[in-house]
């Protein structure tokens, strides 16, 4: 009974944890959704239309597989997220897609639950820069930050994130591998602390989850690194990251 009575109180942190995880990633595939949630893709399409009766949320067909969600004004005051609202750019749903299903990955290994490790959506951090962002500095799509002290050997680490589909040219993959790993001040802070010699740099590694034709080119990329390139890892993009077959819940 006491499990029972529980239950209800742990669903609605699950969903009120899902709205949140919808606001910080611009928007969220429904078949996506229903993997943060731990339900059923109907059930995921059934709450979503909930937070838009509530005006939470909006949700749209936006492209290939099921309906996307994202959130509106009155949605993201309710999770605190300090964001703009609007719907997710169609030039970048692929790319959002890809970047959600890193997320989603290694969220489910035991050491990321284990580690509590962070994660910083792209989001947050243009949220945090606001206007400051200099012409040339690159934003990771992420950073996971693993807490000093963590059961996990690279406790104290902070990882840039980034999910590669259409492959850039080697030279401009190897300039971003190379400003990621040598930044020593975290975004928005003043210009002199971009770049400081002497000082640790944020980013421990660099993680590249990359399509199949941009693979070969971060390896390129992170051979004209050098030493530097030690910090840098590839895998492939993990499952859920291409487009969903057609079908399941609108």
């Amino acid at each position: 009974m006491a499990g029972a009575a529980r239950a209800p109180g742990a669903a609605a942190a699950r969903e009120s944890a899902g709205l949140a995880f919808t606001g910080e990633m611009y928007g969220v595939q429904l078949d996506h959704l229903a993997a943060v949630l731990g339900v059923p893709q109907r059930r995921a399409a059934a709450i979503v239309a909930r937070w838009r009766r509530a005006g939470l949320a909006e949700a749209q067909r936006l492209g290939p597989g099921p309906r996307w969600a994202w959130l509106t004004k009155a949605g993201l005051a309710r999770c605190g997220l300090p964001f703009a609202p609007g719907a997710p750019g169609l030039a970048r749903l692929a790319h959002l897609r890809a970047v959600t299903a890193a997320r989603l990955a290694l969220a489910g290994t035991p050491q990321y639950a284990a580690g509590a490790a962070r994660w910083r959506s792209e989001r947050r951090i243009r949220a945090r820069i606001g206007g400051r962002l200099g012409l040339r500095e690159h934003v990771p799509d992420a950073e996971v930050a693993w807490p000093d002290g963590a059961p996990v050997g690279w406790a104290g680490e902070c990882w840039a994130i980034e999910a590669e589909i259409t492959p850039k040219t080697v030279a401009r993959t190897a300039a971003i591998m190379r400003e990621l790993l040598t930044r020593t001040g975290d975004y928005g802070c003043p210009p002199a602390e971009v770049l400081v010699p002497g000082r640790p740099a944020r980013h421990d590694r660099a993680i590249y989850l990359c399509s199949p034709p941009a693979l070969p080119v971060a390896a390129r990329a992170r051979a004209r690194l050098g030493d530097l390139g030690a910090r840098v890892e590839i895998r492939p993009l993990p499952p859920g990251a291409a487009w969903p077959a057609p079908g399941g819940a609108p």
